[in-house]
Protein backbone atom coordinates (compact mmCIF):
# COMPACT_ATOMS: atom_id res chain seq x y z
CA UNK A 1 0.00 0.00 0.00
CA UNK A 2 1.54 3.62 -1.24
CA UNK A 3 2.57 5.66 1.88
CA UNK A 4 0.18 8.03 0.84
CA UNK A 5 -2.50 6.19 1.52
CA UNK A 6 -1.56 4.31 4.60
CA UNK A 7 -0.56 6.84 6.31
CA UNK A 8 -4.43 7.99 6.75
CA UNK A 9 -6.24 5.00 7.70
CA UNK A 10 -8.47 4.83 10.67
CA UNK A 11 -6.53 2.67 13.41
CA UNK A 12 -9.22 -0.26 12.66
CA UNK A 13 -7.86 -0.44 8.93
CA UNK A 14 -4.16 -0.20 10.14
CA UNK A 15 -5.25 -3.06 12.47
CA UNK A 16 -6.28 -5.15 9.41
CA UNK A 17 -3.47 -4.29 7.36
CA UNK A 18 -0.93 -5.98 9.76
CA UNK A 19 -3.22 -8.65 10.87
CA UNK A 20 -2.53 -9.77 7.23
CA UNK A 21 1.05 -8.94 6.90
CA UNK A 22 1.48 -10.74 10.17
CA UNK A 23 -0.12 -13.98 8.46
CA UNK A 24 1.37 -13.85 5.81
CA UNK A 25 5.19 -13.18 6.91
CA UNK A 26 4.60 -15.97 9.62
CA UNK A 27 3.73 -18.49 7.55
CA UNK A 28 5.84 -18.20 4.27
CA UNK A 29 8.46 -15.75 5.56
CA UNK A 30 9.76 -16.29 9.20
CA UNK A 31 10.00 -20.38 8.87
CA UNK A 32 13.19 -19.57 6.43
CA UNK A 33 14.83 -17.77 9.89
CA UNK A 34 16.74 -20.99 11.46
CA UNK A 35 16.69 -19.24 15.26
CA UNK A 36 12.77 -18.82 14.73
CA UNK A 37 12.47 -22.40 13.30
CA UNK A 38 13.93 -23.87 16.15
CA UNK A 39 12.35 -21.72 18.52
CA UNK A 40 9.31 -22.18 17.56
CA UNK A 41 9.96 -26.06 17.53
CA UNK A 42 11.07 -25.87 21.59
CA UNK A 43 7.79 -23.81 22.32
CA UNK A 44 5.46 -26.38 20.60
CA UNK A 45 4.45 -23.56 18.18
CA UNK A 46 3.16 -23.46 14.41
CA UNK A 47 4.29 -20.89 12.25
CA UNK A 48 0.74 -21.13 11.12
CA UNK A 49 -0.86 -20.24 14.80
CA UNK A 50 0.31 -16.59 14.86
CA UNK A 51 -3.10 -14.59 11.96
CA UNK A 52 -3.06 -11.70 14.38
CA UNK A 53 -0.56 -9.04 16.11
CA UNK A 54 -2.51 -10.50 19.36
CA UNK A 55 -1.11 -13.55 18.40
CA UNK A 56 2.29 -12.40 18.89
CA UNK A 57 2.43 -12.63 22.57
CA UNK A 58 2.13 -16.67 22.24
CA UNK A 59 5.89 -16.01 21.14
CA UNK A 60 8.74 -15.74 23.29
CA UNK A 61 11.01 -12.81 23.59
CA UNK A 62 13.61 -12.43 21.60
CA UNK A 63 17.03 -10.18 23.33
CA UNK A 64 20.56 -8.91 22.92
CA UNK A 65 21.51 -12.24 24.23
CA UNK A 66 20.21 -14.23 21.60
CA UNK A 67 21.56 -12.11 18.85
CA UNK A 68 24.78 -10.87 19.71
CA UNK A 69 27.64 -12.98 18.80
CA UNK A 70 29.88 -14.53 21.12
CA UNK A 71 33.44 -15.28 21.28
CA UNK A 72 32.80 -18.94 21.06
CA UNK A 73 29.88 -18.44 18.64
CA UNK A 74 30.49 -15.54 16.70
CA UNK A 75 27.73 -16.52 13.67
CA UNK A 76 25.03 -16.08 15.74
CA UNK A 77 23.75 -13.53 14.29
CA UNK A 78 23.52 -15.59 11.03
CA UNK A 79 20.31 -17.76 12.19
CA UNK A 80 18.44 -14.49 12.09
CA UNK A 81 18.98 -14.43 8.79
CA UNK A 82 16.16 -15.70 6.37
CA UNK A 83 17.66 -19.20 4.49
CA UNK A 84 15.43 -20.41 2.47
CA UNK A 85 16.47 -23.78 0.16
CA UNK A 86 14.49 -25.75 -1.87
CA UNK A 87 13.02 -27.81 0.57
CA UNK A 88 11.88 -25.06 2.94
CA UNK A 89 10.79 -22.68 0.12
CA UNK A 90 8.22 -26.22 -0.96
CA UNK A 91 7.12 -26.33 2.38
CA UNK A 92 6.43 -22.77 3.22
CA UNK A 93 6.25 -20.16 0.15
CA UNK A 94 2.71 -19.05 -0.68
CA UNK A 95 0.65 -20.43 -3.71
CA UNK A 96 1.53 -17.11 -5.79
CA UNK A 97 4.72 -17.38 -5.63
CA UNK A 98 5.02 -21.67 -6.24
CA UNK A 99 2.99 -20.49 -9.22
CA UNK A 100 5.49 -17.73 -10.15
CA UNK A 101 8.62 -19.95 -9.78
CA UNK A 102 6.57 -22.68 -11.72
CA UNK A 103 5.87 -20.33 -14.38
CA UNK A 104 9.47 -18.58 -14.07
CA UNK A 105 11.49 -21.69 -14.59
CA UNK A 106 8.50 -22.92 -17.51
CA UNK A 107 9.29 -19.75 -19.49
CA UNK A 108 13.16 -19.88 -19.07
CA UNK A 109 13.13 -16.58 -16.95
CA UNK A 110 16.73 -16.70 -14.17
CA UNK A 111 14.48 -17.42 -11.10
CA UNK A 112 17.29 -18.13 -9.11
CA UNK A 113 17.99 -14.27 -9.36
CA UNK A 114 15.01 -13.29 -8.42
CA UNK A 115 14.48 -15.52 -5.27
CA UNK A 116 18.72 -13.98 -4.67
CA UNK A 117 17.32 -10.23 -5.08
CA UNK A 118 14.32 -11.06 -2.54
CA UNK A 119 16.72 -12.65 -0.02
CA UNK A 120 20.54 -12.47 -0.87
CA UNK A 121 22.46 -10.58 1.85
CA UNK A 122 23.70 -7.77 -0.23
CA UNK A 123 24.45 -4.68 2.53
CA UNK A 124 25.31 -4.93 5.79
CA UNK A 125 24.72 -2.54 8.90
CA UNK A 126 26.21 -3.10 12.79
CA UNK A 127 25.16 -2.34 16.02
CA UNK A 128 27.38 0.26 17.68
CA UNK A 129 28.07 -0.81 21.20
CA UNK A 130 30.98 -0.45 22.76
CA UNK A 131 31.02 -3.01 25.23
CA UNK A 132 29.92 -5.78 23.37
CA UNK A 133 31.25 -7.49 19.84
CA UNK A 134 29.29 -5.70 17.17
CA UNK A 135 26.28 -7.58 15.69
CA UNK A 136 26.04 -7.92 11.79
CA UNK A 137 22.11 -6.75 10.35
CA UNK A 138 22.17 -7.55 6.31
CA UNK A 139 19.78 -6.62 4.16
CA UNK A 140 18.57 -8.20 0.56
CA UNK A 141 18.35 -6.13 -2.41
CA UNK A 142 14.65 -5.75 -1.20
CA UNK A 143 15.51 -4.33 1.82
CA UNK A 144 17.55 -1.95 0.23
CA UNK A 145 14.83 -0.47 -1.72
CA UNK A 146 12.78 -0.37 1.31
CA UNK A 147 15.47 1.50 3.35
CA UNK A 148 15.26 3.70 0.37
CA UNK A 149 10.93 3.57 0.62
CA UNK A 150 11.60 3.96 4.53
CA UNK A 151 13.91 6.73 4.47
CA UNK A 152 11.46 8.78 1.98
CA UNK A 153 9.06 8.13 4.28
CA UNK A 154 10.68 10.06 6.87
CA UNK A 155 11.77 12.99 4.83
CA UNK A 156 7.53 13.14 4.10
CA UNK A 157 7.14 13.27 7.86
CA UNK A 158 9.40 15.93 8.32
CA UNK A 159 7.95 17.76 5.55
CA UNK A 160 11.46 18.24 3.67
CA UNK A 161 10.95 20.00 0.24
CA UNK A 162 12.84 17.89 -2.51
CA UNK A 163 14.35 21.17 -4.04
CA UNK A 164 16.07 21.81 -0.80
CA UNK A 165 19.71 20.93 -0.35
CA UNK A 166 20.72 18.49 1.90
CA UNK A 167 24.16 17.67 3.66
CA UNK A 168 24.19 14.02 5.35
CA UNK A 169 26.44 14.93 8.24
CA UNK A 170 26.24 11.34 9.91
CA UNK A 171 29.59 9.51 10.29
CA UNK A 172 30.84 7.52 7.72
CA UNK A 173 30.53 3.87 8.60
CA UNK A 174 28.54 0.64 8.34
CA UNK A 175 26.09 1.80 10.86
CA UNK A 176 22.03 2.51 9.92
CA UNK A 177 22.16 6.39 10.29
CA UNK A 178 24.47 7.22 7.51
CA UNK A 179 23.09 4.67 5.11
CA UNK A 180 19.73 5.53 5.67
CA UNK A 181 19.81 9.08 5.34
CA UNK A 182 22.33 8.42 2.16
CA UNK A 183 19.57 6.59 0.25
CA UNK A 184 16.67 8.47 1.63
CA UNK A 185 18.30 11.66 0.22
CA UNK A 186 19.54 10.10 -3.37
CA UNK A 187 16.04 8.10 -3.66
CA UNK A 188 14.01 11.20 -3.32
CA UNK A 189 16.34 13.26 -5.58
CA UNK A 190 17.76 15.79 -3.49
CA UNK A 191 20.53 17.57 -4.32
CA UNK A 192 23.12 16.44 -1.04
CA UNK A 193 26.32 16.07 0.23
CA UNK A 194 27.72 13.10 2.03
CA UNK A 195 30.27 14.31 4.40
CA UNK A 196 30.97 11.28 6.33
CA UNK A 197 30.90 13.71 9.01
CA UNK A 198 33.60 15.20 11.10
CA UNK A 199 36.07 12.29 11.23
CA UNK A 200 36.21 12.37 7.59
CA UNK A 201 35.63 15.51 6.08
CA UNK A 202 36.43 17.67 8.73
CA UNK A 203 34.38 20.56 11.06
CA UNK A 204 35.35 23.32 8.56
CA UNK A 205 34.75 22.28 4.62
CA UNK A 206 31.10 20.73 6.27
CA UNK A 207 31.00 24.47 7.38
CA UNK A 208 31.96 25.51 4.22
CA UNK A 209 29.69 23.41 2.75
CA UNK A 210 26.71 24.28 4.41
CA UNK A 211 27.07 28.17 3.70
CA UNK A 212 28.34 27.94 0.25
CA UNK A 213 25.34 25.64 -1.15
CA UNK A 214 22.93 26.99 1.41
CA UNK A 215 21.66 24.18 2.64
CA UNK A 216 18.05 23.78 3.89
CA UNK A 217 18.27 20.56 5.47
CA UNK A 218 20.91 18.53 7.98
CA UNK A 219 20.45 15.58 9.22
CA UNK A 220 23.65 15.14 12.29
CA UNK A 221 24.04 13.70 15.95
CA UNK A 222 23.04 16.23 18.32
CA UNK A 223 26.38 16.61 20.20
CA UNK A 224 28.56 16.72 17.26
CA UNK A 225 25.89 19.61 15.64
CA UNK A 226 26.32 21.72 19.15
CA UNK A 227 29.84 21.57 18.40
CA UNK A 228 29.77 22.36 14.69
CA UNK A 229 27.13 25.23 15.05
CA UNK A 230 29.59 26.61 17.85
CA UNK A 231 32.54 26.67 15.50
CA UNK A 232 30.33 28.67 12.79
CA UNK A 233 29.07 31.28 15.19
CA UNK A 234 33.01 31.75 15.97
CA UNK A 235 33.79 32.07 12.39
CA UNK A 236 30.55 34.49 11.41
CA UNK A 237 29.14 32.20 9.33
CA UNK A 238 26.17 32.52 7.25
CA UNK A 239 23.77 29.45 7.61
CA UNK A 240 20.27 31.74 6.65
CA UNK A 241 19.26 28.90 3.88
CA UNK A 242 18.61 26.53 6.71
CA UNK A 243 15.17 25.49 7.46
CA UNK A 244 15.24 21.85 9.52
CA UNK A 245 17.87 19.97 10.91
CA UNK A 246 17.37 16.22 11.93
CA UNK A 247 19.25 14.40 14.69
CA UNK A 248 19.69 10.96 15.72
CA UNK A 249 21.85 8.64 17.10
CA UNK A 250 21.59 10.09 20.58
CA UNK A 251 19.01 12.19 22.89
CA UNK A 252 18.11 15.50 22.38
CA UNK A 253 16.02 17.01 25.00
CA UNK A 254 14.15 20.33 24.97
CA UNK A 255 16.87 22.19 26.25
CA UNK A 256 19.14 21.15 24.16
CA UNK A 257 17.31 22.22 20.96
CA UNK A 258 16.37 25.66 22.61
CA UNK A 259 20.40 26.24 22.95
CA UNK A 260 21.06 24.89 19.61
CA UNK A 261 18.18 27.51 18.10
CA UNK A 262 20.34 30.03 20.04
CA UNK A 263 23.15 29.10 17.90
CA UNK A 264 21.62 29.25 14.65
CA UNK A 265 19.40 32.24 14.99
CA UNK A 266 23.35 33.77 15.20
CA UNK A 267 23.97 32.22 11.70
CA UNK A 268 21.14 33.53 10.53
CA UNK A 269 18.80 30.84 10.80
CA UNK A 270 15.33 31.96 11.93
CA UNK A 271 12.74 29.03 12.34
CA UNK A 272 14.37 26.07 12.37
CA UNK A 273 12.70 22.75 13.05
CA UNK A 274 14.76 21.04 14.97
CA UNK A 275 13.35 17.69 14.51
CA UNK A 276 14.77 14.24 16.38
CA UNK A 277 14.70 10.62 15.13
CA UNK A 278 13.74 7.14 16.86
CA UNK A 279 15.98 4.63 15.69
CA UNK A 280 17.78 0.84 16.73
CA UNK A 281 20.10 -1.20 13.86
CA UNK A 282 17.66 -4.16 14.47
CA UNK A 283 14.69 -2.57 13.14
CA UNK A 284 16.46 -1.47 9.98
CA UNK A 285 15.02 1.76 9.72
CA UNK A 286 14.58 4.95 11.94
CA UNK A 287 11.33 7.00 12.32
CA UNK A 288 11.04 10.59 12.62
CA UNK A 289 9.10 13.55 14.26
CA UNK A 290 6.68 15.44 12.45
CA UNK A 291 6.95 18.56 14.83
CA UNK A 292 8.93 19.28 17.39
CA UNK A 293 6.81 18.13 20.12
CA UNK A 294 5.70 15.14 18.19
CA UNK A 295 5.81 11.36 18.75
CA UNK A 296 7.94 9.32 15.92
CA UNK A 297 5.58 8.22 13.35
CA UNK A 298 5.57 4.38 12.73
CA UNK A 299 5.20 2.38 9.78
CA UNK A 300 2.60 -0.01 10.49
CA UNK A 301 3.39 -2.29 7.10
CA UNK A 302 7.05 -2.61 8.07
CA UNK A 303 6.79 -3.77 11.53
CA UNK A 304 4.28 -3.68 14.69
CA UNK A 305 5.60 -2.26 17.91
CA UNK A 306 4.22 -3.11 21.30
CA UNK A 307 4.64 -2.26 24.94
CA UNK A 308 5.01 -4.42 27.82
CA UNK A 309 5.48 -3.91 31.28
CA UNK A 310 8.35 -5.73 33.38
CA UNK A 311 6.94 -8.98 34.15
CA UNK A 312 6.12 -8.66 30.04
CA UNK A 313 2.89 -8.21 29.90
CA UNK A 314 1.52 -6.18 27.12
CA UNK A 315 0.71 -2.71 28.88
CA UNK A 316 -2.86 -0.86 27.71
CA UNK A 317 -3.01 2.24 25.28
CA UNK A 318 -0.87 4.71 25.99
CA UNK A 319 0.80 3.40 28.88
CA UNK A 320 4.50 3.56 30.04
CA UNK A 321 6.81 0.36 29.15
CA UNK A 322 9.49 -0.86 27.44
CA UNK A 323 9.16 -1.28 23.74
CA UNK A 324 9.24 -4.51 21.73
CA UNK A 325 9.79 -4.64 18.09
CA UNK A 326 8.25 -7.39 15.65
CA UNK A 327 9.82 -7.30 12.12
CA UNK A 328 6.89 -7.68 9.54
CA UNK A 329 8.18 -6.06 5.55
CA UNK A 330 11.72 -7.21 5.46
CA UNK A 331 14.20 -10.11 4.51
CA UNK A 332 17.66 -10.63 5.33
CA UNK A 333 18.04 -10.41 8.85
CA UNK A 334 14.66 -10.25 11.39
CA UNK A 335 14.02 -10.10 14.72
CA UNK A 336 10.24 -10.95 16.40
CA UNK A 337 8.87 -9.91 19.69
CA UNK A 338 12.58 -8.18 20.44
CA UNK A 339 12.89 -6.38 23.44
CA UNK A 340 14.80 -3.01 22.62
CA UNK A 341 15.72 -1.87 25.97
CA UNK A 342 13.82 1.27 25.32
CA UNK A 343 11.49 2.90 28.01
CA UNK A 344 8.92 4.60 26.97
CA UNK A 345 5.62 6.86 27.92
CA UNK A 346 3.46 5.04 25.65
CA UNK A 347 2.75 4.90 22.07
CA UNK A 348 -0.31 7.07 20.50
CA UNK A 349 -3.12 6.05 17.75
CA UNK A 350 -5.07 8.58 17.36
CA UNK A 351 -4.33 11.56 14.73
CA UNK A 352 -1.64 13.40 14.72
CA UNK A 353 -2.70 17.07 15.87
CA UNK A 354 0.23 18.33 13.88
CA UNK A 355 0.18 16.67 10.44
CA UNK A 356 -3.00 14.83 10.48
CA UNK A 357 -1.43 11.12 9.39
CA UNK A 358 -2.67 8.29 11.70
CA UNK A 359 -0.12 5.97 11.69
CA UNK A 360 0.67 5.19 14.96
CA UNK A 361 3.52 7.36 17.24
CA UNK A 362 6.01 6.31 20.23
CA UNK A 363 6.00 9.09 22.45
CA UNK A 364 9.10 11.52 22.49
CA UNK A 365 10.10 10.87 25.37
CA UNK A 366 12.39 7.68 25.24
CA UNK A 367 15.18 6.32 27.70
CA UNK A 368 17.34 3.47 27.51
CA UNK A 369 16.90 1.03 30.34
CA UNK A 370 20.02 -0.48 29.67
CA UNK A 371 21.63 3.04 31.04
CA UNK A 372 19.78 2.43 34.66
CA UNK A 373 23.34 0.94 36.32
CA UNK A 374 24.06 0.27 40.19
CA UNK A 375 26.36 2.18 41.73
CA UNK A 376 28.09 1.57 44.64
CA UNK A 377 28.18 5.48 46.30
CA UNK A 378 28.28 4.43 50.26
CA UNK A 379 29.85 1.84 51.49
CA UNK A 380 26.14 0.44 52.82
CA UNK A 381 24.26 -0.21 50.15
CA UNK A 382 24.22 -0.47 46.04
CA UNK A 383 22.12 2.80 44.50
CA UNK A 384 20.46 2.31 40.88
CA UNK A 385 21.62 5.63 38.67
CA UNK A 386 19.43 6.22 35.62
CA UNK A 387 22.17 7.58 33.25
CA UNK A 388 19.92 9.18 30.89
CA UNK A 389 18.94 11.60 33.16
CA UNK A 390 22.10 13.70 32.80
CA UNK A 391 21.04 14.36 29.17
CA UNK A 392 18.26 16.96 30.05
CA UNK A 393 19.82 18.28 32.97
CA UNK A 394 22.96 19.07 31.31
CA UNK A 395 22.08 19.97 27.71
CA UNK A 396 19.78 22.53 28.54
CA UNK A 397 22.33 25.22 30.69
CA UNK A 398 23.08 27.64 28.82
CA UNK A 399 26.06 28.76 30.03
CA UNK A 400 27.32 25.13 29.96
CA UNK A 401 29.76 24.80 26.68
CA UNK A 402 30.71 20.76 27.01
CA UNK A 403 30.33 18.20 29.40
CA UNK A 404 31.72 14.74 30.13
CA UNK A 405 30.58 11.58 32.44
CA UNK A 406 33.44 9.87 34.20
CA UNK A 407 32.28 6.79 36.18
CA UNK A 408 35.21 5.40 38.22
CA UNK A 409 36.67 3.55 41.48
CA UNK A 410 37.73 5.71 44.01
CA UNK A 411 41.69 6.04 44.49
CA UNK A 412 41.81 3.67 41.02
CA UNK A 413 41.20 1.31 43.87
CA UNK A 414 38.67 -1.82 42.71
CA UNK A 415 37.55 -2.05 46.23
CA UNK A 416 36.67 1.12 47.08
CA UNK A 417 32.95 3.36 46.43
CA UNK A 418 32.39 4.44 42.71
CA UNK A 419 32.61 8.17 41.97
CA UNK A 420 31.24 10.06 39.39
CA UNK A 421 32.95 13.12 38.03
CA UNK A 422 31.17 15.72 35.65
CA UNK A 423 34.08 17.25 33.37
CA UNK A 424 32.67 21.02 32.53
CA UNK A 425 33.31 23.68 29.89
CA UNK A 426 31.65 27.00 30.62
CA UNK A 427 31.39 29.94 28.06
CA UNK A 428 33.62 32.82 29.02
CA UNK A 429 32.65 35.06 32.03
CA UNK A 430 30.73 32.48 33.82
CA UNK A 431 31.74 32.37 37.65
CA UNK A 432 33.05 28.35 37.27
CA UNK A 433 32.22 28.25 41.44
CA UNK A 434 28.79 29.32 41.38
CA UNK A 435 27.51 27.94 38.24
CA UNK A 436 29.27 24.37 39.62
CA UNK A 437 27.62 24.97 42.61
CA UNK A 438 24.25 25.37 41.00
CA UNK A 439 24.73 21.80 38.29
CA UNK A 440 25.90 20.25 41.36
CA UNK A 441 22.42 20.66 43.55
CA UNK A 442 20.34 20.29 40.57
CA UNK A 443 22.01 16.63 40.04
CA UNK A 444 21.55 16.06 43.72
CA UNK A 445 17.86 17.15 43.62
CA UNK A 446 16.80 15.37 40.54
CA UNK A 447 19.05 12.22 40.85
CA UNK A 448 19.65 12.07 44.42
CA UNK A 449 23.43 11.45 43.82
CA UNK A 450 26.60 13.71 44.39
CA UNK A 451 29.16 14.38 41.45
CA UNK A 452 32.35 15.65 41.46
CA UNK A 453 32.94 18.67 39.45
CA UNK A 454 36.24 19.50 37.10
CA UNK A 455 36.85 22.30 34.91
CA UNK A 456 38.79 21.22 31.56
CA UNK A 457 39.55 23.83 28.97
CA UNK A 458 37.29 23.43 26.07
CA UNK A 459 40.21 21.75 23.32
CA UNK A 460 41.10 19.40 25.96
CA UNK A 461 37.46 18.11 26.39
CA UNK A 462 36.80 17.83 23.20
CA UNK A 463 39.58 15.99 22.59
CA UNK A 464 38.37 13.35 25.70
CA UNK A 465 35.25 13.59 23.74
CA UNK A 466 36.63 12.58 20.62
CA UNK A 467 34.09 14.94 19.03
CA UNK A 468 36.18 15.23 15.81
CA UNK A 469 37.61 11.87 15.92
CA UNK A 470 34.78 9.18 17.06
CA UNK A 471 32.31 7.92 15.28
CA UNK A 472 29.91 9.23 18.21
CA UNK A 473 31.21 11.83 20.86
CA UNK A 474 31.93 9.81 24.58
CA UNK A 475 29.35 11.65 26.86
CA UNK A 476 29.37 8.86 29.31
CA UNK A 477 32.95 6.75 30.09
CA UNK A 478 32.74 4.23 32.95
CA UNK A 479 35.99 3.40 33.41
CA UNK A 480 35.63 1.47 36.67
CA UNK A 481 37.23 -1.85 36.24
CA UNK A 482 34.77 -4.61 34.34
CA UNK A 483 34.17 -7.76 35.69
Amino acid sequence: MKWTDLSYLTRDQIKQEQNKMVAYFFSHELPYSPYYRELFKKNNLKFSDIKTTDDLQKIPFTSKLDIAPTEDDRAKPRQFILQPDEKLIKKYASKGKLLKILFGKLTGQDVKRKLEREYKPIHIHFTTGRSALPVAFVYSAKDVDLLKESGERMLDVAKISRDDVAINAFPYAPHLAFWLAYNALTHLGMTSVQTGGGKIMGTTKIINVIERMKAGLLVIIPGYCYHLMRQAVKEKRDFSGLKTVITGGERASAGYKEKLKGLLSELGAKDVKVLSTYAFTEGKTAWVQCHEKSGYHLYPDLGFFEVVDKDGKRVKDGEPGELVYTSLGWNGTVVVRYKTGDMTDGIEYDKCQYCGKTVPRIKMDLQRNTDIKEFQLTKVKGELVNLNDFYPILSGIKELEEWQVEIRKKNNDPYEIDEIVLYLVFQSGVNYEDLAARIGKEIKDQMFITVITVQKPLNELLEMLGMETELKEKRIVDNRPQD
